[in-house]
């Protein structure tokens, strides 16, 4: 069952189940589109995958599986980032 995250792990920013710009890496790390994709630079910081859009789920499913209520705290450190993004930048996700 995908775990629908409360906020960003980056900034904080809330993204309620059907926030449309909640952007999710294949463990579920969850970030707004503007931290996946501009101060990320679409690598994750935990995995190394890339990032997808995450699926609204409908509320009649909310009801059945709610999403998660506790915020996961922010764990951006920019610095580690610029040098494990290096490792990736020249691979597509796909070939991680």
């Amino acid at each position: 069952m995908l775990e629908l995250r409360p906020s960003c792990e980056g900034c904080s920013k809330s993204l309620p189940p059907n926030a449309t710009d909640a952007m999710i890496c294949t463990y579920t790390y969850t970030f707004c589109g503007v931290c996946a994709l501009t101060t990320l630079r679409n690598v994750c910081p935990n995995c190394g995958g890339n990032f997808q859009h995450r699926p609204i789920r409908t509320r009649a499913q909310l009801v059945k599986h709610p999403a998660r209520v506790e915020r996961i705290p922010v764990s951006i450190d920019e610095t580690a980032h610029a040098s494990f993004f290096e490792r990736y930048r020249d691979t597509p996700a796909a070939e991680r």
